[in-house]
């Protein structure tokens, strides 16, 4: 079992996941530690596997245009483990979630046009088991707090 985070812990990884080029000088000095505090800490929540990696967060709307949207599936659950395995195979599927509610799954999708988007609609739609779909196109994010 993985040790808690304590609010120290919280602070450092909300410093970096807003700007994870921040020296540890820095952050030592924003969280209120020494540095060398941060740099156990920090190695500590590597270790512990809290924090997987680092990358860089690109602004996809400049770097590649497109139409995003998420769609809700309802499905028959007998066919859940082929829908997945269908749709796992489609490049343009960015996520998707298993949830609660009147839906059965949420996914992101991300195309090149809407034309795209139509006919990848198209063929979820016509995949076995899928009872019925509802889209809605990503206009513009207003807050973006997800990791990388």
């Amino acid at each position: 079992m993985r040790d808690k985070l304590d609010e120290v812990d919280h602070k450092i990884l909300a410093l970096l996941m807003d700007d994870a080029r921040l020296s540890m000088a820095t952050i030592a000095k924003r969280v209120g530690i020494a540095r060398t505090t941060a740099i156990a800490r920090l190695a500590a929540m590597e270790k512990k596997g809290v924090i997987a990696g680092y990358g860089v967060r690109l602004d996809l709307e400049l770097y590649q245009p497109a139409v995003r949207a998420y769609v809700g599936i309802s499905i028959d659950s007998r066919n859940a483990p082929l829908l997945v395995q269908q749709l796992q195979k489609m490049s343009q599927v960015e996520t998707l979630c298993a949830v609660s509610g009147v839906i059965d799954y949420m996914l992101t999708l991300r195309c090149q046009s809407t034309d795209e988007l139509d006919r990848i609609l198209d063929q979820i739609g016509t995949m076995e088991g899928v009872r019925h779909t509802s889209t809605s196109i990503i206009l513009s994010k207003r807050i973006d707090r997800g990791p990388i």
